[in-house]
C-alpha cells in the first residue's frame, strides 16, 4: 500500500478536489425532469412522521410500490396513510416494524417481499432518535436505546434485505444520517457517535456490496422542522428526570434546557429529503455519490467528506481491493 503524510495527503486533496466533491457532495439534480421511480420496490422505516411519511407519499406519487413501516400499530398515523393511498390510488402498503426487534424487522420484511413477488429494491434507512444534554449524563439507559435505534436498527434492516438484493443482482440503500455524522455540536449526547457509526457502516457496505452491484448513498441532512425535535424532547425530558446529581452537577445550565428544544427558526423545507433520495434512486446504478449533504443553509462537513474520499483513494485505490474503493469514489 502507498505510504504517505499528513502533508502530502492535504496536497494530494486539493489537486483532486473535483474527484471527492463529486463522490461526496454530488447532488442529482436534473432540471425540469420528475424521476420515474415505476416498477421500484421501496421499504422505509419510520414512516409516522417526517421524512419518512412524506418520502412514501412521494415515492408513491412518482410510481414506486413502496412499504412505509412504523412501530406501535395500530396508530392514526398508520390509518392517514392508509386512507391517502386509497383515495389516490398509491401503491402504499403499510406495514409494523419496529427496528428494535429482531423478529418485527425480519417478520416485516418477509411480508414486504411476499406483496411486492419478490425482493425489494430499495431500503431507506429513516428510523432515528436523538437524545440531548452533555455525555456525562446519558445513563445507560438512553445510551442503548438510542445505539440500537440509530446504529443497531439499521444493521438490522440491511440484512433482512441483503440476501434477497443479491439474489436479484442488484439494489440500493440509504442511511439517512447527519450533518452531525461528521462534525460535533458539543451536549448533543450520543446523537453525534451514533450517526458517525451510520456513516461508517454506509461506507463499509458501499465498498463490501459493489460485487453484488447494490449501492449505498448516506444522506446527511441539515436542521429541518419536522417533529425530530418533539419526539427528542420527551426522551430527553425522562432522561432528566431520573439524572442524578452526581452527573448533572458538573454542567447546570445544559441540564436546566435539556427537553425544551423546539427547533425554532428552521425554515428549510423537508421536502428536499425525499426529492433528493428519489432522484437518487432514478440514477443509473453505478453512478450514484456516497455521501450527500441536503441542507437549507451550511453544508460544514463537505471539506471532511473530501479528505477522507481522498484519503481511502490513497490508502487503498491501488491495494488488492483497490478496485471497489475505486468504483465507489470515482463517481
Amino acid at each position: 500500500m502507498p505510504m504517505f503524510d499528513r502533508r502530502t495527503l492535504l496536497a494530494s486533496a486539493a489537486a483532486t478536489g473535483a474527484m471527492a466533491a463529486s463522490a461526496s457532495f454530488a447532488h442529482p439534480d436534473v432540471a425540469g425532469v420528475t424521476p420515474d421511480l415505476s416498477g421500484k420496490a421501496v421499504i422505509i422505516t419510520g414512516c409516522s412522521s417526517g421524512f419518512g411519511r412524506l418520502g412514501a407519499e412521494h415515492y408513491a406519487r412518482l410510481g414506486a410500490r413502496v412499504f412505509a413501516t412504523m412501530r406501535n400499530l395500530p396508530r392514526a398515523e398508520a390509518d392517514e396513510l392508509r386512507d391517502l393511498a386509497i383515495a389516490d390510488g398509491l401503491d402504499i402498503h403499510v406495514l409494523e416494524i419496529d427496528v428494535l426487534s429482531d423478529a418485527q424487522v425480519a417478520a416485516g420484511v418477509a411480508e414486504a417481499e411476499r406483496i411486492n413477488g419478490g425482493p425489494l429494491d430499495v431500503l431507506v434507512n429513516n428510523a432515528g432518535i436523538g437524545i440531548s444534554g452533555p455525555l456525562e449524563v446519558q445513563d445507560m439507559e438512553a445510551t442503548r436505546l438510542i445505539f440500537d435505534t440509530n446504529v443497531f436498527g439499521c444493521h438490522r434492516m440491511v440484512r433482512a434485505v441483503l440476501p434477497g438484493m443479491r439474489a436479484k443482482g442488484g439494489g440500493l440503500i440509504f442511511q439517512i444520517s447527519s450533518q452531525l455524522g461528521r462534525v460535533i455540536v458539543p451536549y448533543s449526547g450520543h446523537y453525534s457517535p451514533t450517526k458517525f457509526a451510520l456513516e461508517a457502516m454506509g461506507e463499509a457496505l458501499a465498498y463490501e456490496l459493489v460485487p453484488h452491484n447494490i449501492d449505498v448513498t448516506i444522506i446527511e441532512p441539515g436542521g429541518y422542522p419536522t417533529r425530530v425535535w418533539v419526539n427528542r424532547n420527551v426522551y430527553t425530558q425522562a432522561l432528566k428526570e431520573r439524572a442524578i446529581d452526581l452527573h448533572t452537577d458538573g454542567y447546570p445550565q445544559v441540564v436546566a434546557r435539556m427537553g425544551t428544544e423546539d427547533g425554532s427558526g428552521r425554515s428549510a423545507d423537508p421536502m428536499d429529503i425525499p426529492h433528493a433520495i428519489a432522484k437518487t434512486i432514478a440514477m443509473p446504478s453505478g453512478t450514484r455519490p456516497l455521501r450527500m449533504p441536503v441542507s437549507g443553509g451550511p453544508v460544514p462537513q463537505v471539506a471532511l467528506n473530501q479528505a477522507t474520499a481522498q484519503t481511502q483513494m490513497t490508502w487503498l485505490g491501488e491495494s488488492r481491493i483497490g478496485p471497489m474503493i475505486r468504483a465507489v469514489h470515482e463517481r
